[in-house]
């Protein structure tokens, strides 16, 4: 049966409506990215810092701790991971963090890197989501590891938490994984090159209070 002509009307309007929701929605994400950059052979969207709140950009801060220099400290509060150096200062990157029922804390270590890891869902995330694939190969666009993975093991095992790159760069700054500790893919690559095998690893609650920005004590630095 034929609707009226006011069914249709109806019809087209609900799916006008639809698409114009879609459509936002896509260009808001697409603002997110810039142009393109190629890694060892792979080409990726570059991130648009200038979309970035500057407080996520990498900086070097002024930083107290009695972490060894080159220990990597996990703020999961206020979403940022810190690479100790000399002189009170660290470089420090905002980061995306396990969101509530997922969250984890404690001492680990680099224990293995992968550049354009191979993603491998584990079993209980394809429980949760059956409609993932068995893998996503290193370097494909829908690889949410993107081009970096460093993979923290605590006592020789290995925790299935992992420091690596991104597809949603709105998501730095948030509690958005399932555990893993999420960054801006240009700041995954950066950190890769810092961490050594065996890069011990300290993930905390919250220790930002104990981080002072270096814009209070003198300029502070980008690191390129």
């Amino acid at each position: 049966m034929l609707g009226t002509r006011r069914e249709i009307l109806l019809g087209g309007l609900a799916l006008l409506g639809a698409a114009a929701v879609r459509k936002p929605a896509f260009a808001a994400a697409s603002s997110y990215f810039d142009g393109t950059l190629v890694d060892n052979g792979v080409t990726f969207r570059r991130t648009n810092f200038a979309k970035i709140d500057r407080k996520w950009h990498r900086q070097v801060v002024k930083y107290f701790s009695s972490e060894p220099i080159g220990t990597v400290v996990v703020d999961t509060r206020h979403h940022f991971l810190y690479v100790i150096m000399e002189n009170k200062t660290a470089i420090r990157y905002g980061v995306g963090v396990g969101r509530e029922g997922f969250k984890w804390f404690g001492r680990a270590t680099i224990d293995a890197k992968s550049l354009w890891p191979r993603w491998t869902p584990p079993p209980e995330m394809r429980k949760r989501h059956p409609e993932l694939p068995e893998f996503v190969a290193g370097g494909s666009p829908k690889n949410p590891l993107g081009p970096r993975a460093m993979y923290l093991h605590r006592d020789g095992v290995d925790t299935g938490y992992r420091f690596h790159g991104t597809l949603e760069p709105w998501s730095i700054g948030k509690d958005a994984s399932s555990g893993c500790i999420r960054m801006f893919n240009e700041d995954a690559i950066d950190l890769y090159q810092r961490c050594p095998i065996g890069t011990a690893v300290q993930v905390l609650p919250h220790i930002a209070d104990q981080a002072e920005s270096a814009t209070q004590v003198s300029q502070t630095t980008p690191v390129e």
